[in-house]
């Protein structure tokens, strides 16, 4: 009986300066090539780079396997603070939590240094009342006027994209997802990052800053994702389409999408 034959492999990564594209041939023979990323849409460097590598073989895209993803998009634009204008709703009394943090410096002796601002400004930290204790008990329930009187804040400051992380709720998320909904109907076009969803765990700092900075980047990634997967299809790759985390695992698009969460 013949074995099967081995697929061919595709690998990119994007940088903030260049694009890297690797095709890996079923012999283990291995082909690259280097672009510089293109920032108006950097999956055309991605695709110039693959039709580059491919033709130099003669494959096809039904001889690819599998496509390997990894970027720096989402860090650059922390970076660079090129983000969705983002507001975050928080539990009453808790706004300030994102700029206390813990309290502490990175250089303890240096009495001007200068603690890295927010990523969303207190005007946009909006209170929401509502409490629950440490056990996930509602204490106060949620009062839904509170969210709908935000609602012209979000339209008077173009609000693209929304965190919202309840004290407590990585324990009961309830109030957080009863949020999510209001917001999604009142907003269809909003990009909605839920902290039980992004960062489960206790400290309340923790789960709101990295919330934050799902949504912060959540439009960008989207839309980027989302437009370079269906040109990969238009060109016939119907492949397995994984992503590179932060921790050097795989995930999938479709993950992927879900957790730079859009209104589900």
């Amino acid at each position: 009986m013949l074995a099967a034959k081995k697929p061919a492999r595709l690998a990119v990564d994007i940088g903030g300066t260049f694009t890297d594209v690797v095709l890996e041939l079923p012999t283990g023979d291995r082909i690259t090539t280097k672009l510089l990323t293109t920032y108006d849409h950097p999956g055309r460097a991605v695709l110039e780079g693959i039709t580059a590598v491919m033709d130099r073989t003669g494959l096809g895209s039904s001889d690819i396997g599998l496509i390997i993803h990894g970027t720096t998009l989402a860090t650059n634009a922390l970076i660079e603070r090129r983000g969705a204008n983002t507001a975050l709703l928080t539990t009453e009394g808790h706004r300030d939590t994102l700029e206390m943090a813990h309290e502490d410096r990175f250089e303890q002796y240096d009495i001007n240094i200068d603690r890295p601002i927010p990523l969303v400004p207190r005007h946009l930290r909006l209170p929401i009342r509502e409490r629950m204790d440490r056990a996930g008990n509602i204490l106060i329930e949620l009062d839904e006027s509170t969210i709908l009187r935000h609602l012209s804040i979000l339209e008077d400051y173009e609000i693209q994209s929304v965190a919202i992380g309840y004290l407590h709720a990585f324990v009961n998320p309830i109030h957080e997802i009863r949020t999510r909904e209001i917001l999604a109907n009142a907003r269809p076009d909003l990009s909605i990052s839920l902290a039980c969803e992004v960062a489960p765990e206790i400290r309340e700092f923790e789960r709101l800053s990295t919330a934050c900075a799902n949504a912060y980047v959540s439009p960008l990634m989207t839309r980027y994702l989302a437009r370079l997967a269906d040109e990969l299809k238009a060109q016939g790759f119907l492949c397995p389409f994984l992503l590179m985390t932060s921790g050097g695992g795989l995930t999938t698009l479709d993950l992927s999408l879900i957790h730079i969460s859009e209104p589900t």
